[in-house]
């Protein structure tokens, strides 16, 4: 690995990210300060542990923060869940950006096992 710039997993979620704030730029005014804050929290989180990780000493640090961003992964599938929920996004949107934050999730569950053997 050069750097975490190289990273399939760590592409797919910057782009991911956009696409969460593009979403929740939808949501109610009055959710600004509310789920629609979280998931941008989360969505960011992903790919700033990846970096994070990457730029540590060791690979057990970058596996511990990979874990973290996988936490972020679970978080964010389950806002997505509150968001349909509330209507705030439809049914056709949630199940692409789940399935999408699902591939992601796999991505670092597969980069994970693959750390723990180095």
């Amino acid at each position: 690995m050069k750097t975490h710039k190289d990273l399939e997993v760590y592409k797919l979620a910057i782009d991911y990210v956009t696409k969460i704030y593009r979403v929740t730029a939808k949501f109610p005014k009055e959710e600004q300060f509310g789920i629609s804050n979280q998931m941008r929290r989360a969505a960011v989180s992903i790919p700033s542990n990846i970096a994070e990780g990457s730029a540590r000493q060791g690979n057990k640090e970058l596996i511990h923060f990979l874990y973290i961003a996988l936490g972020s992964v679970a978080e964010l599938e389950t806002q997505l869940t509150i968001a349909k929920n509330l209507q705030f996004i439809t049914v056709v949107e949630f199940e692409k950006l789940v399935k999408e934050i699902n591939q992601i999730g796999m991505m670092l569950s597969g980069l994970i096992k693959y750390r723990k053997t180095q």
